[in-house]
């Protein structure tokens, strides 16, 4: 999740919230993914049950329109994937999410192997309390989606 979040944090993670609310787009969720069911990956929340996901010139697009991700240097090229090719467009099933790195380059995400179900997701990231300089709160991300 670099260079938001690094591997050598320790962080807590909000296991109530989700049984409340439905998870949002931006939230950076602790999760099983279905390609290491025995760990645990932390990734964003980019599209919600029911939305059209489409890679194309290097952005996501959600239901035809650009996200805008202001927590990424805009230089960030996301690529399609096995799963997720550019050009291509999949629908997030009911109760299943679609999930992104913030380091696109090497992360292993929904553009891989798929969505998460609500079910593997552990819960919400929320206070990073190692090592001392990185001590705080997990803040989602804030998008905005702009016409074609």
């Amino acid at each position: 999740m670099e260079p938001n979040y690094h591997d050598s944090e320790y962080l807590l993670t909000d296991k109530l919230t989700y049984r409340f609310k439905e998870p949002q787009r931006g939230d950076v969720v602790v999760f099983k993914p279905p390609v290491a069911p025995d760990e645990e990956y932390i990734k964003r929340i980019i599209g919600l049950p029911g939305e059209k996901i489409l890679i194309k010139n290097g952005g996501y697009y959600i239901n035809g329109q650009k996200l805008s991700e202001n927590y990424i240097p805009e230089s960030v090229y996301t690529k399609g994937n096995i799963f997720l090719p550019n050009d291509k467009e999949v629908v997030v099933p009911e109760n299943s999410y679609f999930v992104s790195g913030d380091n696109r380059e090497a992360s292993s995400d929904s553009r891989y192997w798929g969505f998460v179900t609500k079910d593997k997701i552990t819960g919400k990231a929320w206070f990073i309390y190692w090592p001392p300089k990185s001590v705080g709160i997990v803040k989602s991300g804030t998008f905005t989606l702009q016409g074609m």
